[in-house]
């Protein structure tokens, strides 16, 4: 007999779920989502050359850091990709879009739950005892396609989110390498300075000899002691900053400050690319950019949301059933006349809310022409970093040739006039001015080669370096 009941409740049970599963949706109201047409120039507007070509190596643009050959900065990225908290936190991002995403998804099917109970109660010196066993299946038909719009928000959700992290990590391996290169240019400027030091040393020592024996005024000796201290003052503030860089670069890789002091403190040269950088069209932006295809799901999800505000204009049908056993004995809790059963739709229709429904699916709408402001805005804002670093790349390398040929000039002209000095030839002006003409030149130079580096890395990261592991 219990065998029965309890075949005969899993029949029940099984024909109200069948029959929500199979009602269809009817209706999906809202306006589908297409991608904006985006209108780019056919070409770049700067002329490019060097080490930036049409024609570039194979995957030059993906994991662009391993074109500059430093293997002190491959390694620092590797790790900073695997330690830094900013990329942790847009990975947590991305599991919990997904998470929420997997709820959305829940919403389209039936729900079931079960409860049993048993009271007791006394009246009039009487008391009594009442069992309940039930089970409620309840599913709202998605007649015209709120729940999949909700869906299909959670799910383009999902994609910016995912778009996020990459957009993280192409910061991140970008900020690293213009961190590192900061850090090899103060020592550049610091190994300039202190051979300048070394060389205005000598010459305060030959001015002093000059003094001695009476053959220069005491000026001459102030000048140059003035010049010596000028320059020794400038190996501090140089010191400060190669601590600034290595402590800042020790926090991308998500080490505490100092904890690689150690490892950056020998004396690298400046790394320089080898291979050619691709910068391919303008509208290749769109799908190489995270920042732009985040933006472009952003849209989507708004536009999908619509939908969704859309849907609560129209009535709402809900499938529900339940069957359960009640009884006031245990021993007769499984009778046939303790078995009761309901199905049945239930509709709801906000007939009245002044306007409030109508008044969101405006401010949605609104919402979605706002992003695809932001959209169009981000694009041009893109085209522009590009046309930006492909100019400062292209003219960087000009002005590095000319500083060159300066500085070569200049240790010429600081050789003579020391020599003619010596022997009485020219004025102390002469060689003062020799001397920091050429420290200001050399240290221009090192400058120069430090800013080339970071053009580069600032044009990978307005292409949107990486994208092949995007």
């Amino acid at each position: 007999m219990l065998k029965n009941r309890i075949l005969k409740l899993n029949s029940t049970l099984f024909s109200i779920l069948l029959i929500s599963v199979l009602i269809p949706s009817c209706v999906t109201v809202g306006p589908d989502y297409s991608p904006p047409e985006i209108n780019t120039p056919d070409e770049w507007q700067t002329e490019y050359s060097g080490n930036i070509s049409a024609e570039p190596d194979k995957d030059a643009n993906a994991e662009w850091w391993k074109s500059f050959n430093d293997p002190v900065l491959s390694d620092l990225i590797t790790r900073a990709l695997s330690n830094n908290l900013s990329i942790m936190e847009a990975r947590a991002r991305l599991t919990e879009s997904r998470l929420r995403n997997n709820i959305s998804e829940a919403d389209r099917y039936p729900s079931l739950s079960s409860s049993a109970s048993a009271t007791k109660s006394r009246s009039s010196g009487r008391s009594s005892k009442f069992y309940k066993i039930g089970f409620d299946s309840s599913w709202e038909i998605d007649l015209f396609g709120g729940i999949s719009r909700s869906i299909e928000a959670s799910g383009a959700d999902v994609d910016s989110a995912d778009e996020s992290l990459n957009d993280v990590m192409i910061s991140l391996t970008a900020e690293v390498a213009l961190n590192y290169i900061e850090l090899r240019l103060y020592q550049s400027q610091l190994n300039v300075t202190e051979t300048n030091l070394k060389s205005q040393e000598d010459t305060y020592e030959i001015v002093s000899w000059r003094y001695q024996a009476g053959l220069v005024t005491e000026l001459d000796l102030d000048k140059a002691e003035s010049n010596l201290e000028q320059t020794r003052s400038q190996v501090p503030g140089l010191y400060s900053k190669i601590d600034q860089a290595r402590n800042r670069i020790a926090v991308l890789v998500g080490n505490s400050p100092g904890s690689l002091d150690r490892e950056l403190s020998p004396v690298r040269t400046m790394p320089e690319l080898n291979g050619k950088i691709d910068p391919g069209i303008p509208a290749d932006l769109l799908r190489r950019r995270p920042d732009l295809r985040k933006a472009e799901r952003d849209l989507a999800a708004q536009t999908a949301r619509i939908g969704v505000a859309v849907s609560d204009l129209y009535p709402k049908i809900t499938l529900s059933g339940s069957i359960g056993i009640e009884s006031s004995t245990t021993g007769s809790l499984f009778d046939s006349d303790s078995l009761s059963r309901s199905i049945g739709p239930s509709i709801s229709w906000p007939v009245f809310r002044a306007g409030a429904i109508r008044r969101n699916v405006e401010v949605q709408t609104l919402i979605a022409e706002q992003r695809l402001v932001q959209y169009k805005s981000l694009v041009l804002t893109a085209l522009e970093e590009v046309e930006n670093a492909l100019s400062s790349c292209a003219n960087e390398h000009l002005k590095r040739e000319s500083l060159k040929k300066a500085a070569a000039a200049a240790k010429r002209s600081l050789e003579l006039s020391r020599v003619q000095y010596s022997s009485g030839l020219v004025d102390f002006q002469v060689l003062l001015e020799s001397e920091r003409t050429l420290l200001s030149l050399q240290d221009q130079l090192s400058q120069s080669d430090g800013q080339i580096a970071v053009n580069y890395i600032t044009l990978y990261k307005a292409l949107g370096g990486g994208w092949p592991h995007s």
